[in-house]
């Protein structure tokens, strides 16, 4: 049996499925222990004392009990060990898969647990955290502003600039580093547009919406002071309208803005700021996901200009 003694399962450190099954627990046994609360699953087959602080060290401890040894790992599961959610849509039940490179002169291979890639790391492109070799942030950036989709991919660098884990500078010097490689130049229209005041990737998303449009780029974090509190709008334009307001936009996210009550207090909160002359256009998932292009012509009639229509996604 695992030692139930200690307190912590394991002293606190992931241990795998099969090594809770040589150690006498069954499946029904981890299930029935995650189902109490007293494991998690960090990663496919890989569990947790669930009172173990979240850190990437713990991460990076997880994924080296499952990744194959000679491989650096890379992508969406380096940006989740550094605590990036790199596709933010996805079922937060799901856990990730395991992106890894091979080493070089090798051909990325399908592994059973893991997801293969060909991936040209360069000197200084890789590190070592808990014994596993993984992408460096700024390596992991650049790589995912190349290769996810558009919107993904500038929500992925908003994160890891908001998280201070690369700054942006270091990101635009980075791909002088990749000058023909594959997705390089969306990498590039990605650091354009990237913004490190972003506090959630909805936001990324609803500014990309924006500038795809041709609307120009919004003012990120905008404070505001009511007449009874200070306020902060997610973006916005600042000049006039030509009513005399400004125009400022907030993505209501379905995790914050669902619940009873929500509705009312943002109605007040858009209430208040339209009394210091705001008027705040509420944007939820399907307004930016939707091919219906509403939000664009929404912001266009307000602001006086036609939007640059179809919509790029």
């Amino acid at each position: 049996m695992l030692p139930t003694t200690c307190p912590l399962y394991y002293d606190g450190r992931p241990f795998t499925r099969k090594f809770a099954n040589d150690h006498g627990w069954s499946d029904r046994k981890l299930a029935s222990l995650v189902r109490d609360g007293q494991i998690r699953r960090l990663v496919k087959s890989v569990y947790v004392d669930a009172l173990v602080p979240d850190t990437i060290e713990l991460r990076a401890a997880a994924v080296a009990l499952i990744a194959p040894c000679d491989v650096v790992v890379c992508r969406e599961t380096a940006a989740w060990i550094y605590g990036v959610d790199a596709l933010a849509l996805r079922d937060r039940e799901r856990l990730p898969a395991i992106d890894c490179v091979q080493p070089p002169k090798r051909r990325a291979s399908r592994l059973t647990i893991s997801s293969g890639h060909s991936q040209n790391l360069l000197p200084g492109d890789i590190v070592e955290i808990a014994s596993l070799r993984i992408t460096s942030p700024v390596a992991t950036a650049i790589h995912l502003a190349r290769h996810l989709a558009r919107p993904f991919a500038l929500s992925a660098i908003d994160s890891m600039l908001h998280t201070q884990f690369v700054d942006v500078l270091d990101l635009r010097a980075a791909t002088t580093r990749y000058p023909h490689h594959p997705g390089i130049v969306q990498a590039r229209e990605v650091l354009r547009y990237a913004e490190p005041l972003t506090e959630s990737p909805g936001e990324s998303w609803l500014r990309l919406r924006l500038l795809d449009a041709g609307f120009g780029r919004p003012v990120a974090q905008i404070p505001v002071k009511g007449r009874h509190r200070d306020f902060r709008i997610d973006m916005g334009y600042p000049d006039p309208m030509e009513d005399g307001r400004r125009l400022g936009l907030e993505y209501d996210s379905d995790q914050w803005h669902s619940r009873p009550g929500d509705e009312d207090r943002d109605e007040d909160r858009r209430k208040e700021l339209a009394e210091v002359g705001w008027h705040i256009l509420s944007v939820r998932r399907p307004d930016v996901w939707g091919r219906y292009p509403a939000l664009e012509l929404a912001v266009g009639e307000l602001l006086g200009t036609q939007p640059r229509l179809p919509r790029r996604w």
